[in-house]
């Protein structure tokens, strides 16, 4: 099975070119009202110039199929997630390119669930897409399109609910993404005294200096402003990081750290496990062993996360970069959802939010992001994962190498993690010099 289109986090290009153009939308369209049978779909957005133009596409091929299409406008991917179970529908679909800057573009698919789609359901709606799109749906079959104009406010008082318990003098950046429709709404109707940051999206601005990209923006907010906490999200609000009131990240390990921690303390069911990825700081998985709960590693993506925590029954699992997902709460990456849920936790066990980073104590890792000169099919990953395998060997149980091709961008990811500084430094030279030959 050899996917040609969707990548880590569903099809992804530069918008109006390759492949994320109003033609290749309508066709997925079409192939995903093929692929599932849905009558009934949801269409969110980000904050992109391009997004409406893919929207139109989008909708135009799902209704063209026969599908009924529902419009949230921007909201968030996880709240798209939200509407699919509560509006109870066949599926949906999220325009964003969540990180990336906002000349990118693309389009992920969700199961009526509200999870997103396996490598195999994606895999099918590609060999749809290339083999059977020729016959057209008849003309008295085709759908309507519709508006939701209270999703985000339904999904912001949802994620109101969470929050069970007052904090003052949070600083929440918004990356003038999806988040930026919902922070308001969620401010007004939990009472918390925060602040808003980039905010003031004008479809140029996604993730531009600002976000969990440019965590320096709410550093220097949070240290210039006398906040307790910030937290930053990415351009369509699946992923938070977080900052304490001296400006030092607190990144998905540490939220998961202390989220594991809060679930295990309340008894939660499945507590006694967390899925990490294969980025994941070792000091995690130290921490976790010392809790007694026990850590599973996975590919990259939070789909892949959420695969291994329905076949180990864990109640808790997610990324280094901030892509959380807690059972019962979310079916998919949720920042804002992970953020109430991380007050809850740092209040309930009485956490002292300036001491985490210093008790956390990660080890020493440096990722190094190689930009292709050639093809990802070009590449000898056998060669590639040999080198690895050789130092890795080297390092024995004191360190971790770790190298990948990026599933989103044109990129060969680096790894390198011990306890010593100097160490990481040396080998991620070596492994650059040798991998850079191949790549």
């Amino acid at each position: 099975m050899n996917r040609k289109l969707f990548g880590t986090d569903g099809v992804r290009d530069l918008a109006n070119t390759g492949n994320m153009t109003p033609e290749l939308a309508i066709k997925l369209g079409r192939a995903f009202v093929r692929f599932s049978g849905a009558k009934k779909i949801i269409i969110g957005q980000d904050t992109r110039q391009s997004c409406r133009m893919l929207e139109g596409a989008l909708f135009s091929g799902m209704a063209s199929e026969g599908a009924d299409v529902y419009l949230t406008g921007i909201i968030p991917t996880p709240g798209v997630s939200w509407v699919i179970k509560n509006f109870h529908t066949d599926g949906g679909a999220v325009i964003s390119a969540s990180h990336n800057p906002a000349e990118y573009n693309g389009i992920k698919f969700l199961g009526k669930d509200g999870c997103k789609l396996s490598d195999d359901e994606e895999f099918q709606i590609e060999q749809i897409l290339e083999h059977d799109l020729q016959k057209n749906t008849p003309r008295n079959k085709i759908g309507s399109i519709y508006d939701i104009p209270d999703a985000v406010i339904n999904y912001s008082k949802h994620l109101a609910s969470l929050l069970k318990f007052k904090f003052d003098r949070i600083a929440f950046d918004c990356a003038n993404g999806a988040a930026s429709v919902v922070i308001p709404e969620l401010l007004a109707d939990t009472g918390l005294n925060g602040d808003i940051i980039a905010s003031d999206f004008n479809g140029m601005n996604i993730n531009l200096n600002a976000g969990v990209m440019h965590m320096e923006n709410l550093i220097s907010y949070v240290k210039n402003n006398n906040m307790s906490l910030g937290f930053a999200f990415d351009g369509d609000a699946d992923r938070v990081l977080a900052c304490d009131s001296h400006g030092r990240i607190i990144d998905g390990d540490i939220i998961l750290w202390v989220l594991a921690r809060w679930l295990k303390s309340k008894n939660y069911s499945g507590s006694s496990k967390t899925v990490v990825t294969v980025m994941s700081n070792m000091a995690l998985e130290s921490h976790l062993m010392n809790e007694g709960i026990k850590t599973l590693r996975c590919p990259v993506g939070d789909r892949y996360v959420l695969d291994e925590m329905r076949n180990s029954g864990a109640a808790l699992g997610g990324e280094q970069s901030g892509h959380i997902i807690v059972n019962n709460f979310t079916s998919t990456g949720d920042g804002v959802c992970t953020a109430m849920l991380f007050l809850n936790a740092i209040h309930e066990l009485n956490e002292d939010i300036n001491t985490l980073v210093d008790r956390f104590g990660r080890y020493a890792q440096k990722l190094t992001n190689l930009k292709l000169t050639r093809p990802r099919d070009e590449i000898d990953m056998m060669k590639i994962n040999s080198i690895a395998e050789k130092y890795q060997a080297d390092l024995k149980n004191n360190g971790r190498v770790f190298i990948r091709a990026s599933g989103t961008e044109p990129l060969m990811r680096i790894l390198v993690e011990a306890k010593e500084a100097e160490k990481v430094d040396e080998l991620s030279k070596i492994l650059e010099a040798e991998i850079l030959k191949l790549c």
